[in-house]
């Protein structure tokens, strides 16, 4: 049997979030300290650990058939490597920075000037999408620093919590794009590997489904059954269990987690008790 051999990052948070996703798939990974390739025991896959930015080209030589990377790196090494899946995590922003004193009005105020970044190919399609040339310093590490030492006038890098530009007395003015992890595949993937590739992206959007969800339970008055079924939005329809008490029902149902509050306001309203809420280990449709 051929083995799917997917990528992630070597170290850091998306390699956390990345093992994670693929443990919550059901998949045991034996890897030890510092390994480089490590196996499943129990799922056709191999996991190789490369540095980020080598990844792209990775995939587009087949040495790989899948990666879990930022789609920031896919825009600035891969921009023809297909993504089959958003995971949602390992979220940060590609963004223009300048030093506090510096006085921005507009990107225009940046023409000519000296960028320092570890994405040139981006940071020039942007700047020519305003008509602007800037002179570009390529670094491949510690860009926050750049304009401390002298190295360059502002900066484009990775922004999250902006934490770091802070302590480097710099501020936000400008995001290129918004960015997460992201489920790439390679353009040379076989046939038989394919059908590994489908198996693993439906487990992992099952695990999706199941993270921005959540199971709910609640007692509700026969009569208010179908003002309930008007706030809810079920998966095919109410789970409705006739309870004890005569005139009362346990309802049950699924709901997003990030309408969560508001539902259950609604859900009050129309005389719901005993609301119990649960996670959701997986959710398969």
């Amino acid at each position: 049997m051929s083995t799917l051999k997917i990528a992630i990052q070597k170290s850091g948070r998306l390699n956390e979030e990345s093992i994670q996703i693929l443990r919550d798939c059901g998949i045991s990974i034996n890897n030890g300290n510092d390994q480089l390739k490590a196996e499943a025991s129990n799922f056709p896959l191999e996991v190789l650990y490369l540095r980020n930015s080598d990844i792209p080209q990775y995939l587009i030589d087949g040495v790989v058939d899948l990666a879990i990377v930022g789609d920031n790196l896919l825009v600035e090494k891969g921009k023809h490597i297909e993504v089959i899946q958003k995971l949602g995590f390992s979220k940060c922003k590609v963004s223009v920075a300048v030093p506090k004193t510096f006085e921005y009005n507009s990107i225009q105020d940046l023409a000519g000037l000296r960028i320092a970044t570890s994405y040139p190919n981006t940071v020039n399609e942007y700047f020519n999408s305003f008509g602007l040339t800037v002179d570009i310093h390529q670094i491949s590490g510690s860009v926050e620093i750049a304009p401390n030492i002298g190295l360059a006038d502002a900066i484009v890098d990775i922004v999250s919590s902006g934490s770091t530009l802070f302590k480097n007395n710099l501020r936000e003015v400008e995001v290129i794009l918004k960015s997460e992890a992201v489920l790439a595949v390679s353009p040379k993937v076989s046939p038989e590997i394919q059908k590994h590739i489908d198996t693993l992206k439906f487990r992992i959007q099952s695990v999706l489904r199941a993270r921005n969800s959540k199971y709910i339970l609640m007692n509700i008055p026969n009569d208010k059954i179908e003002e309930v079924g008007k706030i809810l939005p079920v998966l095919r329809s109410l789970t409705v269990l006739p309870l004890a008490q005569e005139g009362w029902s346990s309802v049950h149902s699924v709901i997003d987690k990030d309408t969560f509050w508001d539902v259950i306001d609604k859900l009050k309203e129309v005389g719901a008790e005993g609301i119990l809420v649960c996670p959701i280990e997986k959710m398969v449709l």
